[in-house]
């Protein structure tokens, strides 16, 4: 796939760069700040951005404001967030106007290469990838009256995985049971959060930004 890079760290961009020329993608273009991500995304209409939240030139949120963008103005464009840090206000930013190709994982997770290779390709394939850590910290931080403790701890694990953007079959797999079983456990999920009548919306991205929100 054709990839624009944005990090202010040379030696990450540089690094990251070369993984993704070794995984056979072409690194399009790689900058250093928001001003030249969004220039390059509009020369040279990548299949999918991967950029730091926080970069030139303020190096507050300018990287996640012109992600915001992006997406905005070409929402054709899969974008992969990289965060030093889980702040659950910049994911649900990122999910507010849709899930698809979107995705917000902690740059640890480069390390891990298989893990930011899969989930690069989760976004460019149009699904939602957000970072097994913030999923967890985000599960830890409900409170005794949200209504995600009203799930038992088996639906709380399918909507971890729900919420890192995997399908009910790869669910399935992952926690060794039948596709069914996880269909009937995502039906109690979206019944227990008041979403199972909800139409207009997909119920599933909305699960998600209740967890984000609680």
């Amino acid at each position: 796939m054709r990839v624009v890079l944005a990090e202010d760290s040379t030696l990450l961009r540089e690094g990251l760069a070369r993984l993704l020329a070794d995984e056979g993608h072409a690194v399009v273009a790689a900058v250093a700040d928001a001003d030249q991500l969004v220039t390059a995304v509009d020369q040279h209409r990548p299949d999918v951005v991967v950029t730091d939240v926080r970069m030139p030139p303020t190096n507050t949120d300018d990287g996640l404001r012109a992600a915001l963008e992006i997406r905005h103005r070409w929402p054709d464009i899969a974008v992969l967030v990289l965060s030093q840090y889980v702040e659950k206000r910049y994911a649900a930013k990122l999910l507010a106007d849709r899930s698809e190709g979107v995705g917000y994982v902690l740059k640890d997770r480069v390390a891990q290469v298989e893990d930011f290779l899969d989930a690069l390709d989760r976004v460019a394939a149009g699904a939602t990838a957000l970072d097994p850590e913030v999923v967890r910290q985000l599960m830890s931080a409900t409170s005794h009256s949200d209504p995600l403790n009203r799930l038992t701890p088996r639906e709380r694990e399918v909507l971890h995985h729900m919420a890192q953007g995997h399908t009910n079959a790869t669910i399935a797999e992952r926690l060794h049971v039948s596709q069914s079983a996880v269909e009937k456990h995502v039906s109690t999920i979206f019944d227990k959060l008041g979403l199972l009548h909800v139409t207009g919306y997909s119920r599933r991205v909305l699960a998600i930004l209740r967890y984000l929100g609680s």
